[in-house]
């Protein structure tokens, strides 16, 4: 089994069609082999975006009805979420005092960074790091985690 994080710019990527849409869809969600974890607050990441590009009218008004159900199906059957708690706040803070992160990065990388460190303490396959910004993964990578943007697979 492959375990996958993904923050909101490479999750946003199955709700509306852009470059990556296509590539985090076969390699990633086409597979049952594979897990996608979440933190709790891509959720409200994920809601601001999508609420962004309906009012830039990048996307239409029933487009965004239909990417806020999906997300909220997806969020109770197939994401599992990394809650924010100490273990992840705390890392977080660390983040910020290591690394020029914006704070929402921060809980993202440590979220990913946690749930790596449990997968490898319980022998498991190690945590793969997805998002499509590129600062983001230079940090991630920089802490040890694999990586990949699906904005570059895509081409």
């Amino acid at each position: 089994m492959s375990f996958y994080y993904l923050d909101t710019s490479a999750l946003v990527k199955r709700y509306v069609a852009e470059d990556g849409s296509r590539w985090l869809e076969t390699a990633i969600f086409q597979s049952t082999d594979n897990m996608v974890l979440i933190s709790r607050i891509t959720v409200v990441e994920m809601r601001s975006a999508l609420a962004r590009r309906r009012r830039e009218a990048s996307i239409q008004p029933h487009d965004h009805a239909d990417a806020l159900s999906a997300l909220s199906e997806d969020c109770l059957l197939r994401y599992p979420f990394v809650e924010l708690e100490s273990p992840v706040v705390d890392l977080a803070g660390e983040l910020l005092d290591q690394y020029p992160l914006r704070a929402y990065d921060a809980v993202q990388l440590a979220s990913a960074l946690v749930v790596h460190r449990l997968l490898i303490e319980a022998n498991l396959a190690p945590l793969i790091f997805v998002s499509a910004d590129d600062k983001l993964l230079t940090v991630a990578r920089a802490a040890g985690l694999q990586t990949d943007n699906p904005n570059i697979q895509a081409t």
